[in-house]
């Protein structure tokens, strides 16, 4: 029904266009007049000081950081713990159910 063209690739026709012509440009030097400034050393990265109030802060907080996350992890697993024993729970009542069901025929 429908085949699909593959395009195919047209044969060189044996034309070439020459390369565009560059002109070369002189270049003039010029003498400096002055001398140029010294360069000003600059550190390569700015020195961070820690006081002891910032010491003090970011062991608290990180401390905090680490409890809630403790905290969010456990009660997650405490729900998935109470999860899958209701679901057991839960299947070892049907099977009862159904098991009982069959004897009172």
């Amino acid at each position: 029904m429908l085949r699909p063209k593959v395009p195919t690739m047209p044969q060189p026709t044996g034309l070439i266009t020459p390369p565009a012509v560059v002109e070369p440009t002189t270049v003039i030097q010029h003498t400096p007049q002055a001398p140029a400034p010294a360069p000003v050393p600059v550190p390569a990265r700015p020195t961070v000081q820690l006081t002891p109030g910032a010491v003090i802060a970011l062991v608290g907080s990180g401390t905090a950081v680490v409890l809630v996350v403790g905290a969010v992890l456990v009660s997650m697993l405490l729900a998935v713990a109470i999860t899958s024993a209701s679901v057991a729970i839960c299947a070892l009542v049907i099977r009862s159910l159904i098991a009982s069901e069959g004897k009172r025929r």
